[in-house]
C-alpha cells in the first residue's frame, strides 16, 4: 500500500527555522534506513507557508491569497511517500524518525493512497483506469535512465585504452570475472576469459557508457545493449514483458544480482538488444 507520511508544522518551522547539523545527519540516516528496506519513493521539506499561496475556488471564481498562514497545526512542513505491506508497517517506521521539529513537539501525520479500486463503482466500464494506467506508464517512463553498453568480445581493454587516448573518456569503474563477488556459472566463462573486463563505467563527453569483454571471443562486435534503468519493479517487469512480446527473445530472465535487485537481458524484435534492472539502493536518486 502506498502512504504519504507528512510532518506537520510547528511555529519554528513557520518561522523559517533550520535544522540542526545533529537533526540533518539525524534525518539522512533515516532516508537512508528508508531506501535499503525499499520502501521509500519520495520525501521534501516545504518551505513556511509566508512563502507559500492558496487558490480558492467558489463557482467560477479563483480567489489567491499569499502566505503566511495561521492555522500552524494544520500545515505541512515536509513530507515522504512510502510504499509499505500495511499501516502497521508505516506506524513502526515513523516511530524510528528523528524528532522533526527538535526542541518542539511536533506531529507526523500518515494517510493511504486512493487506488483505482476505491473508484470501481464510478468507473463501470474501466474507461478512466485504462487512461489512468496510460498516464502512469508514461510518467514512469520519463524517469528511465537510457545507457549504452558495449561488448568488446575479448578487446575491452584495448578499446578503453583507445578511447582513453583518442577520446579524453575517463574510465569511472572497471571489474573482472575474477573480481566478482559471485562465481560465473559453470561453462558460461570461455578459459582464459577469467581476467577479461566483466564491467566497466566511462565517461564520454556528458554521456556514461558501460562496457564488458562478454563471455567469449566467438562474437565479433556487431553492435550494443540499451540499458535501462527503472525505478520499480512493476515498471521494470512490464517492460521487459513488452520487449519480449511479439518475437522477442529472452537472453536472460529477470532476477536478483549483487549489482541489482533484478536484472535481465532481451532481445526485442527487431533485433535490438536490451538490459533491464533496478539500480541498486545506493545509485537511487
Amino acid at each position: 500500500m502506498k502512504v504519504m507520511v507528512m510532518v506537520k508544522a510547528s511555529p519554528g518551522s513557520e518561522a523559517g527555522k533550520m535544522p540542526s547539523e545533529a537533526l540533518m545527519t539525524a534525518m539522512t540516516n533515516f532516508n537512508e534506513a528508508l531506501m535499503k528496506a525499499g520502501i521509500m519513493e519520495s520525501g521534501d521539506g516545504l518551505k513556511p507557508s509566508s512563502q507559500g499561496v492558496r487558490v480558492r475556488f467558489s463557482g467560477d471564481q479563483r480567489v489567491v491569497t499569499t502566505g503566511p498562514f495561521t492555522e500552524t497545526s494544520e500545515l505541512v512542513a515536509g513530507y515522504w511517500v512510502w510504499n509499505v505491506n500495511s499501516m502497521e508497517e508505516a506506524i513502526e517506521w515513523v516511530k524510528k524518525c528523528p524528532n522533526p521539529m527538535e526542541e518542539e513537539d511536533s506531529d507526523i501525520e500518515i494517510r493511504t493512497f486512493y487506488e483505482m479500486d476505491d473508484f470501481a463503482e464510478a468507473d463501470p466500464d474501466g474507461s478512466v483506469r485504462a487512461k489512468e494506467d496510460a498516464m502512469r506508464q508514461t510518467l514512469a517512463m520519463k524517469n528511465v535512465e537510457v545507457n549504452n553498453y558495449l561488448f568488446f568480445s575479448g578487446r575491452c581493454d584495448e578499446a578503453l585504452a583507445f578511447y582513453q587516448q583518442h577520446l579524453s573518456a575517463q574510465v569511472n569503474f572497471l571489474m573482472r570475472f575474477n573480481e566478482s563477488p559471485d562465481a560465473m556459472p559453470e561453462g558460461v566463462l570461455q578459459p582464459g576469459f577469467e581476467n577479461k573486463v566483466m564491467h566497466a563505467e566511462l565517461s564520454l563527453g556528458n554521456v556514461r557508457i558501460m562496457a564488458s569483454d562478454g563471455c567469449n571471443d566467438a562474437e565479433k562486435f556487431s553492435g550494443f545493449r540499451l540499458t535501462l534503468n527503472v525505478r520499480s519493479e512493476a515498471e521494470a517487469r512490464r517492460i521487459f514483458a513488452a520487449l519480449a512480446s511479439e518475437g522477442g527473445k529472452v537472453d536472460m530472465p529477470l532476477m536478483q544480482t549483487f549489482w541489482s535487485p533484478l536484472y535481465g537481458q532481451v532481445t526485442d524484435k527487431f533485433g535490438v538488444g536490451w538490459m533491464v534492472m533496478l539500480p541498486g539502493a545506493e545509485t537511487v536518486n
